[in-house]
């Protein structure tokens, strides 16, 4: 017996399926998506974990499969640094916590502590996700743990190597 998939569509930048049984379920346990109306979206890096996981087919706009790696090549040309930010959501995924994309704080990610779900209670972390070899200047590092600190969340920087491992470090505002 084949394994429950959700069936979503890649086009013009978004990826969307109709509300169904699994996709409730999987949203209702792990907030994959985002559910508007009778449909489900999905950030690129919720889709390529959910189809790395198997547990979802992606077809784009004339209804030809995307496997893997088409997806990510897509997605690339979307998102330069969709890579690197693809590697410290699943490794965060891995752990056990709720990833979102935290655009409207200017992050890569919202980072809820495990067992939390968005909507129950607040985010406990903003999370960047960077290169190694990425320059990061002292006003960017700066800007990013103000927006953290203003927005009542502690900075989380996830360091990506070439060997696709993950080194957290999580950054707070000390008053001496």
């Amino acid at each position: 017996m084949d394994k429950e998939k959700i069936t979503a569509i890649f086009s013009k930048d978004v990826i969307m399926a109709p509300e169904g049984d699994f996709a409730k379920q999987i949203y209702d346990k792990s907030r994959f998506g985002e559910q508007k109306g009778k449909r489900f979206y999905y950030s690129f890096v919720e889709a390529l974990y959910l189809l790395e996981e198997e547990k979802m087919e992606l077809f784009d706009g004339r209804n030809k499969k995307l496997n893997f790696d088409s997806f990510v090549k897509r997605a690339r040309r979307v998102e330069p640094r969709f890579w690197t930010k693809y590697i410290a959501y699943k490794e965060m995924r891995k752990r056990g916590y709720i990833v979102k994309t935290a655009l409207k704080f200017g992050a890569d990610f919202r980072i809820y502590g495990r067992g939390v779900k968005p909507g129950e209670d607040h985010a406990k972390w903003v999370m960047y996700s960077v290169h190694e070899r990425e320059v990061m200047t002292w006003y960017d590092f700066s800007a990013k743990n103000r927006v953290a600190n203003s927005t009542k969340k502690k900075l989380l920087l996830g360091v990506v190597d070439d060997e696709g491992d993950v080194t957290f470090y999580e950054v707070k505002w000390t008053r001496p």
